[in-house]
């Protein structure tokens, strides 16, 4: 196995590590052991495990932008562009069990690392500040073209959109049904179609 096919690979073990045992409880030992790595190329790549979690984010973020925002330059409705993330968010990301068979990585991380690791959590949570942002723009971008009406709130609207999408990950995690997955995600649509004139 070559320099980079070795990195890529303790990335990809400990994604799926950390998607379902968190970062604090995936030893470095479990990492050697699904990558197939030793200690030496282990540390050859990576200083310390901090320095696999922001490889790790980095990739998952990656992964998350393929995923999600697949398409969504190809619509012309700032609103259609919200129903299709909330859309690739249930079908292509979701449920991509290859890379994070725990469920949304970002979702673990979070709970488990905001109090032991807050400077962790910190990286987190400029990935939600960005997602919240990209959804509150689409919709003002909505609103611009008439498709909400004025007096409309696009933050409150980003906050049931954003909110949704991480309730629905957390059950999505824990119950695994596809039936109430699709239930929420269509019933957070179904919300954002409300507000559309």
């Amino acid at each position: 196995m070559n320099h980079n096919t070795l990195k890529q690979e303790i990335i990809l073990q400990s994604m799926r590590l950390f998607s379902m045992k968190g970062f604090l409880s995936t030893s470095i030992n479990d990492i050697l052991d699904a990558s197939g790595a030793s200690k030496g190329g282990f540390y050859n790549h990576f200083k310390a495990k901090e320095d696999l979690f922001n490889a790790v984010l980095s990739q998952s973020r990656k992964i998350w932008r393929e995923r999600c925002l697949k398409g969504l330059d190809e619509i012309e409705s700032p609103i259609k562009k919200v129903e299709s993330l909330l859309e690739n968010y249930r079908d292509r990301y979701l449920k991509d069990y290859e890379n994070f068979p725990g469920g949304c990585i970002f979702v673990t991380l979070s709970v488990e690392l905001s109090d032991s690791r807050p400077h962790l959590a910190r990286e987190l949570n400029e990935g939600y500040v960005r997602l919240k942002a990209m959804i509150n723009r689409l919709l003002v971008e909505a609103k611009e073209a008439g498709e909400i009406s004025d007096d409309t709130s696009t933050e409150m609207i980003t906050e049931l959109v954003f909110s949704g999408m991480l309730g629905a990950s957390v059950v999505y995690g824990v119950d695994k049904s596809n039936a109430n997955l699709h239930q929420t995600i269509h019933a957070i649509i179904d919300c954002v179609r409300k507000v559309c004139k």
